[in-house]
C-alpha cells in the first residue's frame, strides 16, 4: 500500500474541454494556458495531450521546458521581462514575447536579431500589466517599424469576466478596440470566462485556462452546467481507522469534538501535499462511495474523516479528495479559495499519473 497521495490526469477530459472551447469559439485559434506547470497538472503532459493551436505560459523558462519536451506549436510568454538575450532565445525557439510596458517595448524595438512574432499588451482597465491605452498607438507604431518584429499582435486581459453582468468587461472591450484601432495584427482578449460568455471578445486567439482543467471560471455556474469535465482526481489511502467516543476531541487544537460515537479514518494527505490547511470540518471526502465529512484540523501529513456512514471503509482503501464525483470547485468553496489554487499548490510529494 502506498502511504501517499496520487493525482491522476484524465487526458480524455482535457480533450473534451478543448473541444468545448472550439464549439464556443469556432473561428478563433486556441492558445491553451499551461503556465504554473499546467495549473498544477503538469505542463508537458497537458501540452502533449492537447491539440491546441499554441500555448500560453508566464516565462521563458516555462516555454523552454515545453520546447525541450518536443512541443513545436507557438508559445506566448505573458509576463517575461525582455532583453536582447531573452529575445534572441525567443526567436530561435519560435516563442512569442509580450511587451507589456514601455521598457519592454523599448527592448523589443532595439532588438536587431532574427525577426520574431510578438504581442503588445494593452492595459484596458485591469491596471496590472499593459501599456496605457492612450500610449498604445505610438508604441505600436514604433514596433511596427522595428527590424526585429515581423508580426505584431495585440492583447489584453479582462478583470471581471467571471461575472457576466459586470459592466467593466464592456468598458475594457471598448478601451481595447479604441486603442488598437484599425491596425493590422491579431487580437487576443478572451480568457476562460470570456470564452464562455462573451463572443464579442473571442477575436483571433482565445486563451482558455481553468476551463481546460474542468473547473468553472464563472461565479454562478458549475463546471457540469458549462459542459466541462473534471481533469484531475486526487486520492490518498486510509492509513488508520478507529472509534472515538462521543465528547472526545479530534486533531490539533481539539477544536472538533465528536457529537456521537464516531468512526474515524486517517487519510494520508495533508497540507504538506498541498491539501488546504484551512479546509474546515465538514469539507466532503469520498470514501467507499459515500461523501464523508472532514473532522478536525488538517495536519501536515494526514486528515481525519468521519466514516461512520461508510461502514465498509478499511485501512488500505483509497479516499478521493476531489475528482469526477467530487468537484474541485466544491472543495475550493468549502475552503474559501478557488480551484486554481488547489491545483497549483500540490507539492512534489504527490505522485502524478495520467490515463
Amino acid at each position: 500500500m502506498s502511504a501517499r497521495a496520487r493525482a491522476v490526469v484524465d487526458t480524455a477530459a482535457l480533450d473534451h474541454n478543448l473541444r468545448r472551447v472550439r464549439e464556443l469559439a469556432p473561428t478563433s485559434r486556441v492558445f491553451a494556458a499551461v503556465k504554473a506547470d499546467g495549473y498544477g497538472h503538469g505542463s508537458v503532459a497537458v501540452a502533449t495531450a492537447l491539440a491546441a493551436d499554441g500555448f500560453a505560459v508566464a516565462s521563458l523558462d516555462e516555454a523552454l521546458r515545453l520546447r525541450l519536451a518536443g512541443i513545436t506549436e507557438p508559445i506566448i510568454t505573458l509576463s517575461q521581462p525582455l532583453d536582447a538575450a531573452v529575445l534572441a532565445e525567443a526567436s530561435a525557439q519560435n516563442i512569442q514575447p509580450v511587451a507589456y510596458g514601455p521598457c519592454q517595448v523599448e527592448a523589443l524595438a532595439q532588438y536587431s536579431g532574427t525577426p520574431l512574432a510578438a504581442w503588445l499588451k494593452i492595459d484596458s482597465g485591469m491596471h496590472r500589466l499593459g501599456v496605457a491605452a492612450d500610449e498604445a498607438g505610438a508604441l505600436a507604431d514604433r514596433l511596427a517599424t522595428a527590424p526585429g518584429v515581423e508580426d505584431l499582435g495585440f492583447l489584453t486581459h479582462l478583470a471581471c469576466a467571471d461575472d457576466p453582468g459586470d459592466p467593466m468587461s464592456d468598458r475594457q472591450l471598448t478601451c481595447f478596440s479604441d486603442a488598437v484601432g484599425q491596425r493590422a495584427g491579431q487580437r487576443s482578449i478572451a480568457n476562460s470566462a470570456a470564452v464562455l460568455t462573451r463572443p464579442s471578445a473571442h477575436a483571433d486567439v482565445v486563451r482558455p485556462g481553468i476551463m481546460l482543467y474542468g473547473s468553472s471560471p464563472l461565479n454562478d455556474h458549475s463546471a457540469a452546467e458549462l459542459g466541462l469535465r473534471g481533469v484531475m482526481q486526487l486520492t490518498a489511502p486510509i492509513i488508520n481507522r478507529h472509534r472515538v467516543a462521543a465528547g472526545e476531541p479530534i486533531g490539533y487544537g481539539a477544536q472538533f469534538v465528536a457529537e456521537r460515537d464516531t468512526e474515524i479514518a486517517v487519510v494520508g494527505i495533508g497540507y504538506g501535499d498541498g491539501y488546504p490547511r484551512h479546509a474546515p470540518s465538514g469539507t466532503p471526502v469520498m470514501v467507499g462511495g459515500h461523501r464523508c465529512p472532514l473532522a478536525g484540523r488538517v495536519s501536515m501529513d494526514m486528515i481525519t474523516v468521519d466514516v461512520t456512514d461508510a461502514p465498509t471503509a478499511e485501512i488500505g482503501d483509497v479516499a478521493t479528495l476531489w475528482g469526477p464525483d467530487l468537484p474541485a470547485d466544491e472543495i475550493a468553496t468549502a475552503a474559501g479559495t478557488i480551484a486554481y489554487e488547489l491545483f497549483c499548490r500540490l507539492t512534489p510529494r504527490v505522485e502524478f499519473g495520467a490515463i
